[in-house]
């Protein structure tokens, strides 16, 4: 890495996309970033080397969306990979960059997905083209894509395409690409076939070869818990508690989330505390020195805060947000196992990040391992053995004298035996956390509806559940885009948004439209003529804990036009005020046949 570069203010980016940066939490940039933003930046052609899990998406996703022209929506930058995965995660990956970049549009293209959508999305007008080199070429035989205005062609994990058969799929393509085009090329190993095709159609390269050195302490056992199910943080709050653990640091991806999530675990009765780059260095050294004299059990922190921190006691590193980068893995469990003594770190990874998992472990070239949550029995069993352990030692350290005559007064008076009063104490102790876990599943309204094969609607199963539809909405024309400030990284699904937005404002769930998730914020398209109460209602509705804040997206179907005071009768059968919600719904109710009424029962989220 460039010694001069030690923050992303330092690469001449766009404001907008620095802004994202922030927001996201990424502080500094990693040697594959640092090499290759520059000259990409100038309109150079990059030859890059770099494994998977080193950052290289956002190495070549962070320049390019800084040299974009966002008022000509014609494709401007191209990029080709390998899977249709990948294709979507560096899809969802310039999204979270260009959040500020008012109208952008970036399509994922690839075999599989409903050709009629994705020629829609392309009438429509897009910025920026991920996808695979069959489906692409598909679309250029139709001429349903055009590359006449393409400045920047990306091929991402060029060895890996090389592996699939696809080199002559990608070559085809390069010869029907602007020549004056700019070309970045990625790639893990730089095989003969792969250096052919630079060499024929990159123009003077700059190159960047960034080796991968990274190893693990083979005293930390690794071990990973695939999200489902539970939420994050019940399933890391069970195996607090099973876990044998001395201290522990938890690492997560912002500064708000470090606070957030010290917060939340404190109200579960864990001493802990966040930190991040916002703390000054005496409240800085006064935590870690509380963590070092045990009066502080866990640190929540980000990466660029723990950098530097060396307590041996600490026996345990969760990554409840995993890394974006291979790197950032192997200095947050160096935290652990230190002086040879054993440690353990524990991997949160949801179904979407298993490729940098299998990145991380051929990086570190050592396996991590699946593990099972705690059982709720396991959870209770513990929880009673703590506390039969607290019983135990008030009983050998303290004088009881008093409360002996306080529960004799009770036996007698009340007639209760001994044993009903100590239960009845137990009880009373243990009311805020209680001894017995119970089990608890995700709400119905909280899971994704599978859609059938057919017509991309939940079959007749589903809609039975009570789950909530996602496809039903009125015609696009009379709908309005708005941003909500929760997403994927909040653990947010549709079903959460839909009944949020139906139960709490009053907005009738046939009315609500195309959901989208992001990491951070996620798209919901509602009927256009929304009254300001219930504008200012949705604003501080929550989702999983987190203010929707909602605001209209720039450069919407008809997110220019203003929020209507007064509203038509037409408008009005659209929204309801939350406060008059129970009697339109009576209403409702009453003036529908007994079929009808169990079917809104049905879908109506709760």
């Amino acid at each position: 890495m460039n010694p001069t570069v030690t923050g992303f203010g330092q690469l001449a980016l766009a404001a907008p996309v620095l802004q994202a940066l922030q927001e996201i939490g990424y502080e500094s940039p990693t040697p594959i970033q640092a090499e290759s933003i520059p000259p990409l930046l100038e309109g150079r052609d990059l030859l890059g080397q770099a494994q998977t899990g080193t950052g290289k998406t956002a190495a070549f996703a962070l320049p390019l969306l800084s040299r974009l022209d966002l008022g000509m929506k014609q494709p401007q930058v191209l990029v080709l990979t390998p899977t249709r995965e990948l294709a979507i995660q560096v899809a969802e990956a310039f999204q979270a960059y260009a959040r500020h970049l008012a109208g952008f549009h970036v399509l994922p293209i690839y075999g599989g997905q409903a050709m009629d959508t994705q020629l829609r999305q392309l009438r429509r007008g897009v910025h920026v083209v991920i996808g695979t080199p069959g489906r692409i070429m598909d679309h250029l035989r139709r001429k349903s894509l055009t590359l006449d205005a393409l400045k920047s062609l990306v091929l991402d994990e060029a060895d890996e395409m090389l592996r699939m058969g696809f080199i002559d799929d990608v070559e085809w393509i390069l010869e029907h690409t602007p020549p004056e085009r700019q070309t970045a090329l990625f790639s893990a190993t730089m095989p003969e076939a792969i250096r052919r095709v630079a060499q024929k159609h990159l123009r003077d390269p700059r190159e960047v070869r960034i080796k991968s050195g990274t190893a693990t302490v083979s005293t930390t056992q690794q071990r990973y818990w695939q999200v489902s199910g539970l939420h994050k943080l019940d399933a890391l709050t069970r195996i607090l508690e099973v876990e044998d653990f001395d201290a522990a640091l938890i690492f997560v991806r912002t500064k708000t989330e470090t606070v957030s999530l010290a917060e939340k675990l404190e109200a579960r009765g864990f001493a802990a505390a966040a930190l991040n780059g916002d703390m000054n260095q005496v409240l800085r050294e006064r935590t870690i020195e509380q963590l070092k004299n045990q009066t502080l059990d866990i640190v929540v922190a980000t990466d660029i805060a723990a950098r530097g921190l060396d307590v041996q006691r600490i026996s345990h590193v969760f990554n409840y947000d995993i890394p974006c980068d291979t790197e950032a893995y192997v200095h947050r469990i160096g935290r652990t196992g230190r002086a040879g003594r054993a440690g353990s770190a524990i991997l949160f990874v949801s179904p979407r990040e298993m490729r940098m998992l299998r990145a991380i472990e051929k990086a570190t070239r050592q396996p991590i391992e699946p593990m099972h949550l705690p059982s709720g029995e396991a959870v209770t069993d513990r929880r009673v053995a703590q506390f039969k352990q607290q019983i135990i030692d008030v009983v050998e350290s303290e004088d009881l004298g008093f409360l002996h005559q306080v529960v004799s007064q009770i036996e007698n008076e009340q007639d209760l035996s001994a044993h009903e009063i100590a239960a009845a104490m137990a009880f009373l102790l243990q009311r805020e956390r209680p001894l017995q876990l119970r089990e608890t599943r995700e709400p119905a309204a909280s899971r994704t509806p599978k859609a059938s094969p057919a017509r991309g609607r939940p079959d007749t199963k589903e809609r039975r559940s009570g789950k909530p539809e996602r496809a039903r909405k009125p015609a696009p024309d009379d709908m309005v885009r708005y941003r909500i400030e929760v997403g994927r990284s909040h653990e947010a699904t549709p079903g959460d948004i839909v009944g949020a937005i139906a139960n709490e404002a009053g907005i009738d769930s046939q009315y609500i439209g195309q959901i989208k998730l992001y990491d951070d914020y996620s798209t919901v398209d509602l009927p256009e003529g929304m009254p300001q109460e219930v504008f200012r209602q949705l604003k501080q509705v929550r989702v999983r804990q987190q203010k929707l804040d909602i605001s209209r997206e720039a450069g919407g179907k008809t997110g220019d036009r203003p929020l209507k005071a007064k509203t038509s009768t037409a408008e009005k059968s659209r929204f309801h005020k939350a406060k008059d919600k129970p009697a339109a719904a009576k209403a409702r109710r009453e003036s529908q046949p007994v079929k009808e009424k169990k079917r809104r029962q049905l879908h109506l989220p709760r």
